[in-house]
């Protein structure tokens, strides 16, 4: 993937998409280096930083900025999904729902238009009514 989007497959570089591509959650850029570090110590965090915006322009790692302001990374080219994010403690949930991509489809359509692609944040926090791991 690296080549067909013009850059070069180094050591550092191979880590980080290994150390993003298997990721479950979205780290910001402090936990990705301590993750990465975890697997080669040698890399500094202006290697990430540098490596992680040089792949966010080859649309290879998706870089989201939340409400608290940190961007958070992961990896490009997986099913489409929109993200609930706990307004108190920053927690991402994913989530699809074909029944929001057919109201969105349908409100273009109205306009004139055609959705070629979205994202939504919806920002939540726990109700009592409900328990938050559900």
């Amino acid at each position: 993937m690296c080549r067909s989007k013009g850059l070069r497959i180094t050591g550092p570089r191979r880590i980080i998409i290994s150390v993003i591509s298997e990721m479950a959650d979205y780290p910001d850029i402090v936990e990705l280096h301590r993750r990465i570090q975890a697997v080669n110590r040698r890399i500094s965090l202006s290697t990430v930083y540098r490596n992680l915006r040089q792949l966010v322009e080859a649309g290879m790692v998706i870089r989201h900025t939340f409400e608290h302001g940190r961007s958070r990374y992961e990896l490009a080219g997986r099913l489409h999904h929109d993200h609930l994010v706990d307004h108190k403690t920053g927690k991402l949930i994913e989530f699809h729902s074909p029944e929001l991509e057919t109201l969105l489809d349908n409100l273009a359509a109205q306009h004139g238009y055609k959705v070629v692609g979205h994202r939504l944040q919806v920002y939540v926090e726990a109700s009592t009514a409900a328990d938050p791991q559900d």
